[in-house]
């Protein structure tokens, strides 16, 4: 019987120190500042949106224009080597050369 008392006792204690802790807090008008705190935390969701939908698509266009630097750099690479070993890319058809001799 005691911890019945004991349990209802701490359950109300508890229960008073909530309600007191929230008119400290939100006063009278305790309905009108909650609707406030909704949309406060909703223009917060909305704005954490918007900083990653644009966290995702600067990384996309990091990840986009490092690609074409290193397509550009290979292509340079390439041409470079083309520059200096000419007869390598003489024929890529494999026509001509020790082909025509023959004929």
């Amino acid at each position: 019987m005691s911890r019945d008392y004991d349990s209802q006792l701490l359950e109300s204690v508890a229960v008073r120190r909530r309600r007191m802790r929230d008119a400290l807090l939100f006063g009278a008008q305790r309905g009108r500042r909650t609707a406030d705190e909704r949309f406060g935390k909703m223009f917060a969701g909305i704005a954490i949106a918007a900083v990653l939908c644009a966290g995702c698509i600067g990384w996309s266009f990091l990840q986009s224009t490092l690609a074409k630097q290193k397509a550009d750099q290979e292509k340079q690479q390439q041409q470079q080597e083309q520059l200096y070993d000419p007869s390598s890319d003489a024929d890529p058809s494999g026509a001509g050369g020790k082909g025509a001799e023959k004929r």
